[in-house]
């Protein structure tokens, strides 16, 4: 029993989870101690990193026609799915059962998603875990993700808590794909992947901080179709 649970490569992605888990809870405890001007000082912050993290994720493309063929091909298949309707409706179901009354709720799940999920360290790890190297980088990223979990529920609230677990079943399925996922998942492909994401942390950055309402998760098909594009037009 003990030999096969050590066979399934998903510990990092089950740390990386409860570390988010544990940060979020201890943030949105420190949320409630926060004075409202603080808060919209911390929120506008967070808006401002989100557009220069963003802007350093976009900057690893390789290939500016796979960017923008992605994030428009992406973005056109997610309106017509209606993904971010569907998000809403999740989020609300969400906020019923566990009594949250905060109106960003659907707004920190996705903003937390995103700037966990999309960078190249995640993905990486994830590969390196299913086969068989360890789950080291996971670990570092844990860590990172976890202080960073607890300044976005104290800035966004409790949605970042619901992160965790989308966050964990994204890593979790590269890691146990990880040997038919290695050849396509290249460092060039994962630099469009996150190239595209870092187009929607922009896109987040804009909405917390009022600038612009962007539908961000309409924008997640984008992600399927940088993979695409970056393995057939992105050479190793």
């Amino acid at each position: 029993m003990e030999s096969t649970v050590a066979t399934i490569p998903i510990l990092g992605s089950l740390a990386n989870s409860g570390a988010i888990l544990a940060g979020g809870f201890l943030g949105v405890l420190l949320r409630s101690r926060f004075p409202e001007r603080l808060s919209t000082i911390a929120f506008q912050v967070m808006g401002l990193f989100s557009l220069s993290l963003g802007v350093s994720m976009a900057s690893k493309s390789a290939n500016s026609l796979v960017l923008i063929f992605s994030i428009v091909a992406g973005a056109m298949a997610g309106e017509l799915l209606r993904l971010e309707d569907h998000t809403d409706r999740m989020a609300t179901k969400l906020k019923q059962r566990f009594a949250a009354h905060d109106e960003g709720f659907s707004q920190a799940f996705m903003t937390t998603f995103l700037l966990f999920a999309m960078g190249s360290m995640g993905i990486l790890g994830a590969i390196e875990e299913g086969l068989g190297k360890g789950p080291h980088l996971l670990y570092i990223k844990a860590m990172l993700d976890g202080a960073a979990s607890m300044i976005l529920a104290a800035t966004l609230g409790p949605g970042v808590l619901v992160a965790a677990l989308p966050l964990g079943v994204y890593q979790g399925s590269i890691a146990l794909l990880a040997g038919q996922l290695a050849g396509v998942l290249t460092p060039p492909v994962v630099n469009e992947i996150s190239a595209v994401g870092g187009l929607m942390i922009m896109g987040i950055g804009l909405s917390l901080m009022g600038v612009l309402k962007i539908k961000t998760m309409n924008l997640m098909p984008s992600i399927v179709v940088a993979a695409i594009l970056g393995y057939a037009f992105c050479p190793v």
